[in-house]
């Protein structure tokens, strides 16, 4: 639960630059400045963001809101980084040093910040303490990319004229990042942008204000020059102020497709370059000679993963109608292994949803699920029997779902699943394109061969057969209402680059 609060607190002070004033006592993340352009300062408002845990309420910590004023500020220290700052002018190389830099201090902060993300959000702790091994392997990925990118090259005519092809940053980039997973969210926007010598502001929700204001700490030890980047948490109508503000050159955005079109409306008016990750009601399809012991422990993090709170979820899971029920149990009896509880529990699996409106948001399709005729297989309306003081939701499996259900066409964004059957393999397809999403998908079969078949026939960014791992340098994103542009590998490097072509006139 997040409260903001309109009063003043009462160590704010003036001066730029020096500590954040994050005091370490009951409340350890206390901020009263906010990092703009690399300084510390204090903000232009009185408003500030208490975090609370969504398991018990606790206060997690607090930090000042930007506004407006604050956006005017970072965007101005941003756009003078960008076009009279060194960053940009740094070989690749240099800058390479700098996040290699930051990737250490990052590691080394692991724990504390995969804590940091389980009290503010409710993620379980084997979720977050597993992402943050992965987090350092993808800088590393960044970094090589980067040494591999060819930054400028040569073309050579038959008149052996010289043209030089030069990859230039895009320019001043705005990250606006959600609450489900930050620090994943905010490093594969913020590493390829700054590798590329681009200049950036950081919008964290404010559901996850402190972890973007760690970043932003450990940013700023690592040694980026100032202007380079700023952490701004802020409410909805300060992020389209930023994401409209004249002075922003790219827009990089994580978030809900009702958003995304929102951001795609006011980008494409500008001709801002955008990059859009978007929502997603993703099919698994399970084939009838589908291993079903391997395809629920497969689902346990597919399905339920990180609370549920995924856009890549499998939250449509097609059987076959003659193992219809098969399915059904198999999917059922993984729900029931489920441990729903306080997330820092090395025990549970499944934490509570990040806030009250959005324990009622699933709440709602559960019961909307009942209303449309779905049968209840396991789970239900009503918290977990002595979780009702969280914001916690019973994991839920509906079966004798119809593909035009809402809850098999709306993003619940929690542990609701729908098991939907169909006739052959032909309906499958059918069904798992019948969605306005197209982020993730994947099959179930023993035919892997067959299953790369299927998965040619999917409409979505990203598809797995058997549950395979995807390799890191593929690209990640999605068709349809999932939004456009790639994260990940050189094409997510490549977002935040413009080609520039220098006709010479020099032989080479």
């Amino acid at each position: 639960m997040t409260k903001t609060k309109t009063k003043k607190t009462t160590t704010k002070t003036d001066a730029a630059g020096g500590s954040p004033q994050r005091r370490p006592a009951a409340t350890p993340y206390a901020y009263d400045r906010l990092l703009i352009g690399g300084r510390w300062r204090a903000p232009a408002g009185d408003r500030v963001i208490e975090v609370r845990s969504p398991h018990d309420h606790r206060l997690v910590g607090r930090t000042p809101e930007a506004t407006a004023a604050d956006v005017d500020l970072a965007v101005a220290a941003a756009r003078q980084a960008f076009d009279d700052g060194p960053w940009p002018r740094m070989t690749p190389a240099e800058r390479r040093t700098v996040i290699d830099r930051f990737k250490t201090l990052h590691r080394e902060h692991a724990d504390e910040l995969a804590d940091l993300t389980t009290a503010e959000n409710g993620s379980a702790r084997w979720f977050t303490r597993m992402y943050q091994p992965m987090l350092t392997d993808r800088i590393d990925d960044f970094l090589r990319l980067s040494a591999a990118l060819p930054w400028e090259e040569d073309l050579v005519d038959a008149a052996a004229l010289r043209t030089i092809v030069r990859r230039e940053p895009v320019g001043v980039v705005a990250a606006v990042i959600p609450w489900n997973a930050p620090q994943q969210s905010a490093l594969v926007k913020l590493i390829p942008a700054l590798l590329a010598g681009c200049t950036a502001i950081l919008k964290p929700s404010p559901e996850t204000a402190l972890d973007g204001i760690r970043l932003g700490e450990i940013f700023a030890a690592a040694g980026l020059p100032d202007g380079v980047l700023s952490v701004l948490p802020a409410d909805r109508q300060v992020s389209e102020y930023l994401v409209a503000h004249p002075g922003v050159d790219k827009i990089a955005f994580t978030g809900s497709t009702a958003a995304g079109r929102r951001i795609a409306s006011v980008a494409t008016g500008q001709l801002k370059r955008v990059s859009l990750e978007l929502g997603g009601k993703s099919a698994a399809i399970v084939l009838a000679d589908a291993d079903l012991e391997a395809m629920a422990e497969t689902l346990r993090f597919a399905s339920f993963g990180n609370n549920g709170e995924a856009c890549i979820a499998f939250t449509r899971i097609l059987a076959p109608r003659g193992h219809y029920e098969e399915v059904v149990d198999a999917v059922s009896a993984l729900v029931r292994s489920l441990k729903v509880g306080d997330p820092a529990d090395p025990e549970t699996f499944v934490g509570p949803m990040i806030r009250e409106g959005q324990r009622d948001r699933v709440a709602s399709y559960i019961e909307l699920g009942i209303e449309e005729g779905a049968r209840l297989v396991i789970g239900g309306p009503g918290a977990p029997e002595g979780l009702e003081q969280g914001w916690y939701v019973r994991p839920t499996v509906f079966a004798d779902v119809d593909n035009a259900m809402r809850i098999a066409q709306e993003e619940i964004f929690g542990p609701v699943v729908a098991v939907i059957p169909y006739e052959d393999e032909e309906d499958a397809v059918r069904i798992a394109n019948d969605s306005p999403y197209g982020l993730s998908g994947g099959v179930f079969t023993a035919d892997r061969q067959r299953g790369v078949e299927i998965a040619r026939r999917v409409r979505t960014g990203t598809f797995t057969v058997n549950g395979a791992g995807r390799h890191w340098d593929a690209p990640f994103g999605g068709f349809k209402g999932s939004g456009f542009g790639r994260e990940y590998g050189p094409h997510g490097l490549e977002e935040y680059v413009e080609l520039k072509s220098i006709a010479t006139g020099i032989r080479a």
